[in-house]
């Protein structure tokens, strides 16, 4: 039998200190996520960040809070039951982080009697702290626990025209009536070895202005020039005029190089440029979280009012969108049928 495994970041329990340390432990101790040698990453994840970051991240989690517990946790599982609905075969939710773990999301297809699984990693674009953790996570659960589970996993679908289209006219039903001046689209930031430690051709990527737009293998793997594609595929799809967009990166640790430009830097820009109305969204996530609820939606729009800016207004992720929703539904039943994934 055949199932699904919808496979998303993670969060904490609670956001209460203890359980968002234990949280912020697991997931900076991942080697893909800071990939520095073992005693470094646990002098700086141990010895540092989980003695001072613990307290403020948990305030942020306090700040964005449901009710029902954590948006992205409630909004997955809204996705999940969803989804349930259009297809004919057992879908389970996991996290890569946090108490959801992807062990027991696979244990739950097993016990339904599954034995074939598409993993569907929830990002369009391809990293090393994303979907390339979720892969080898995964991997590493089926060879300890369940050698006879057959996986298969959907790669990046970033450039692919239905999710464009989903994409794009969830931002053009978003902003409709909105008159913006410009809009950010900002990206989850990684650090630039990242891209080069990916880059399967060893010489591709330089990180400047031309690498990401000149063909190449390595944009296989390369999540800076998946980000920037989907930027130009969604302004075509939405003929935006040149001026009136930009990309950068949103959030950085450390001091080491991360993906330029960093979005706080650039809404501080674009306020200094007096632009008084602005948009941001986020496609580098499918489902609202920490980062778009809380660094951007709370701290970009302070920043931005800071520095004399009027309007500032944030695009919902795709969430439970229906249109999502049906197109997520269409490519699982392609793989049902053993049609190509992502066709």
């Amino acid at each position: 039998m055949k199932g699904i495994l919808l496979v998303n970041l993670g969060s904490p329990d609670t956001p209460n200190p203890k359980d968002v340390k234990k949280y912020l432990g697991e997931f900076l101790m991942d080697e893909r996520v800071i990939d520095v040698p073992l005693w470094a990453r646990t002098l700086l994840v141990k010895g540092i960040i989980l003695n001072t970051r613990p307290k403020a991240s948990a305030s942020a989690y306090k700040k964005i809070w449901w009710k029902e517990g954590s948006p992205l946790i409630v909004i997955s599982e809204k996705l999940k039951e969803k989804v349930k609905k259009q297809v004919n075969i057992p879908v389970a939710l996991a996290m890569r982080y946090g108490s959801m773990t992807i062990k027991k999301g696979l244990q739950e297809l097993v016990n339904k009697g599954v034995d074939e699984i598409l993993l569907f990693p929830l990002y369009p674009q391809f990293a090393m702290a994303t979907t390339e953790t979720i892969l080898a996570k995964a991997e590493e659960e089926r060879r300890n626990y369940f050698p006879n589970l057959k996986i298969e996993s959907v790669p990046a679908f970033y450039n692919k025209p239905d999710y464009i289209k989903v994409l794009s006219n969830s931002i053009q039903d978003a902003l409709k009536d909105i008159d913006y001046e410009h809009l950010l689209f900002s990206y989850h930031g990684v650090p630039e070895r990242h891209i080069k430690k990916r880059d399967i051709t060893n010489s591709h990527c330089k990180i400047d202005k031309t690498c990401c737009e000149t063909p190449s293998k390595a944009h296989e793997f390369c999540y800076r020039h998946q980000c920037y594609e989907v930027t130009r595929l969604v302004a075509k799809k939405l003929q935006l005029t040149v001026g009136t967009f930009s990309t950068s990166f949103q959030s950085r640790l450390g001091f080491d190089s991360w993906l330029q430009p960093y979005t706080d830097l650039t809404i501080e820009r674009l306020a200094k440029q007096d632009i008084k109305k602005m948009a941001i969204v986020t496609p580098a996530f499918v489902s609202d979280c920490l980062e778009t609820l809380e660094e951007i939606a709370m701290e970009g729009k302070e920043i931005f009012k800071e520095l004399g800016g009027k309007e500032f207004t944030t695009v919902a992720c795709l969430n439970d969108n229906d249109d999502w929703v049906a197109l997520l539904s269409k490519w699982i039943h392609d793989w049902v049928l053993k049609e190509t994934i992502l066709s």
